[in-house]
């Protein structure tokens, strides 16, 4: 039976579900597996314009499944282990379209690197997230710590690798961690609301902006702003662009 279920519906909107409530969703070899080549089917996937990852029932993910981790315990294994998920968190990052983390309950450890590999986290108010690898002795190993760092600053992300304190969803709020909070049970639907409002724009314009914003992580401001001027004249000699302001016209002539 898959761990991981991945689809796509008729508006390009993904959802890449975690489905292994019986450990609130922790992932054991075969999970990590199958969500690597779920973001591979992303990437591959015709027409997907937003992704979606959540947690099947009540959990989010709750970081590596301990349970059958523990039978792994040397140095190769560690290195397999970050390289599996490490890798495919890079890929998450690198679709073009927009991923949206739908945080819809515990989320920890291994759960929290999901959810900061992901563009634009939701979180319902009754989920909490936690970066708690130094309670087992261990670090962040999937990219987590470096993602921390760009969402929430130097003092914050050492305040959280270090304590492994679990924060409550309006903390993540205060922190910067998660950009919106929505009632309990909500997390899933107000993604798929923002999805399908981000799936209504043009998809050439959405992943431009994407990579307007990707980019200025890893280069100066200077190459970054070239970048950005680069990305609009291709933008501005489309059908779709010349069709919008026509329609901004048509509907302004009606006031």
């Amino acid at each position: 039976m898959a761990e991981i279920l991945f689809e796509i519906n008729r508006a390009g909107i993904g959802a890449l579900t975690v489905a292994r409530p019986q450990t609130r969703n922790a992932l054991n070899w075969q999970a990590m597996r199958e969500f690597a080549d779920a973001v591979e089917a992303a990437h591959e996937a015709e027409g997907l314009r937003v992704l979606i990852i959540t947690g099947a029932g009540n959990s989010f993910v709750s970081g590596g499944d301990i349970a059958e981790l523990r039978n792994y315990p040397s140095r190769a294994d560690g290195l397999r282990l970050a390289t599996i998920m490490g890798d495919a968190l890079a890929r998450l990052e690198a679709l073009p379209c927009p991923t949206i983390a739908a945080i819809n309950g515990p989320c920890r450890g291994g759960g929290s690197e999901i959810a900061v590999a992901c563009d634009i986290r939701l979180m319902a108010q009754n989920a909490d997230i936690g970066f708690v690898h130094v309670k087992l002795g261990i670090s962040t190993a999937w990219g987590g710590g470096q993602r921390l760092l760009r969402a929430v600053g130097y003092a914050r992300a050492v305040d959280l690798l270090t304590s492994g304190r679990v924060l409550d969803a309006a903390e993540a709020l205060a922190l910067r961690l998660v950009n919106q909070v929505v009632p309990e049970g909500e997390a899933l639907s107000a993604a798929q609301a923002l999805a399908e409002q981000i799936a209504t724009n043009p998809p050439a314009a959405v992943s431009a902006a994407k990579r307007i914003l990707r980019l200025s992580l890893t280069h100066t401001e200077g190459l970054s702003m070239e970048a950005e001027r680069g990305e609009f004249p291709i933008l501005w000699d489309t059908e779709y662009r010349r069709r919008a302001v026509e329609r901004f016209f048509r509907e302004r002539g009606r006031e």
